[in-house]
């Protein structure tokens, strides 16, 4: 089955063949037939696996290029996801000759610019729900014309003030929209929120809550102390050609990142607390290898669509599976070997087991010895 055969435009699939997508990934050939025909969804598959394209297809096919009105409109929680997302955007709409305008909306950034960017009419708006609602309450951003919404990572959008705005927006729109939910895991209340927000939604699904066969996991265990030297060891010996560096906090990331530059290792960080342009070069930095190795907080593990990523170190362990797996699912993509290493301390050690239980994986204790890793004994 083609994208033809999905019912994607000559025009897209075209798009799509200059990006050298010629095949539907599993959770598009799922999704696309229900989208376009405007049922309400939750889309739910493993990170890297087309849930993008799973939902902005179906909404370049509906938009009108001739109505100068915001038809759709994608929220997403951080501002990294909902660049990456606009910017799959605008491939699409050059790559297919469709003239349709996409714009970002996030927080943080200009809103004087924001507005004199909203006179030019984009029929798509992507952003965090703050900064739309914000637009939409100043009747800025104009709403008549709304047919779609996606909330992406629903999962952690649809709890608590983070539910509270994307319900107020959609009560701002005068008509009722097509709704999407897209997320790599599942829970039972995000699920049940999305339910109250519509009845009748489809529920779209390959493989969610489960971690690409492509990775192996590893982890050493570690003093707290010790940590930062034994990355340095390991970032030393293994010489990864990208890899995203996962801590808890904010200032761990600095912290982070100032001893491996002791070490003169060239690193970028990326963080809460950075601006958006320290945040835009930090991933810059990585994707155009001038860095090899990112340190992020875990505002960075959602959505962060960084390719050719082969290690992913879990500096901090997660304590939840379902934040592992967010992690884990940043390498090992599009059929590529992925690597996840985690420094576990010594009280730690059944989170390993918890990996293990819960997500249906191997995890393999190693340890480092004169610059080369072994198998722990």
């Amino acid at each position: 089955m083609n994208f033809t055969d999905l019912g994607i435009s000559d025009a897209l699939v075209h798009a799509l063949e200059k990006e050298g997508i010629t095949q539907p990934m599993p959770i598009q050939i799922e999704a696309l037939p229900a989208l376009i025909d405007g049922k309400d969804a939750y889309v739910s598959a493993e990170t890297g696996t087309g849930k993008t394209l799973a939902y902005l297809l179906p909404i370049f096919g509906k938009i009108d290029p001739a109505l100068p009105n915001a038809q759709a409109i994608i929220l997403a929680p951080t501002h990294e996801l909902a660049s990456q997302i606009h910017q799959q955007a605008l491939r699409l709409a050059q790559n297919s000759g469709l003239p349709i305008k996409s714009l970002l909306l996030i927080g943080g950034a200009n809103t004087k610019r924001q507005l004199e960017k909203l006179k030019k009419k984009p029929q798509l708006v992507v952003g965090s729900t703050g900064r739309v609602l914000e637009l939409i309450r100043m009747k800025k951003l104009k709403v008549p014309a709304i047919r779609t919404v996606v909330v992406d990572e629903a999962d952690r959008m649809l709890f608590g003030d983070s539910l509270g705005a994307v319900c107020e927006l959609l009560e701002a729109l005068p008509q009722k929209p097509q709704l999407v939910f897209a997320s790599a895991t599942e829970q039972t209340v995000s699920s049940a929120e999305a339910r109250k927000l519509a009845p009748e939604m489809v529920h779209l699904s390959t493989g969610a809550n489960q971690i690409n066969a492509d990775i192996q996991h590893i982890y050493f265990v570690v003093e707290e102390r010790n940590k930062a030297d034994l990355l340095r060891k390991l970032v030393r010996a293994i010489d990864p050609e990208r890899a995203l560096v996962f801590v808890h906090r904010n200032k761990d990331a600095e912290l982070v990142k100032s001893k491996m530059e002791h070490y003169r290792i060239p690193v970028a960080d990326l963080h809460g607390t950075h601006g958006k342009l320290a945040r835009k070069k930090a991933i810059d930095d990585i994707r155009k290898g001038a860095v090899n190795v990112l340190i992020a907080s875990d505002v960075a593990a959602r959505g962060l669509d960084i390719k050719g990523v082969t290690h992913i170190f879990n500096y901090d362990a997660p304590s939840s599976s379902k934040d592992y797996l967010h992690r884990a699912g940043r390498t090992g993509r599009a059929g590529e070997q992925g690597y996840a290493i985690s420094l576990i301390t010594p009280q730690e050690t059944r989170l390993a087991q918890r990996y293990e239980s819960e997500l249906g994986i191997e995890m393999v204790e190693a340890t480092i010895r004169e610059g080369q890793i072994f198998a722990a004994e």
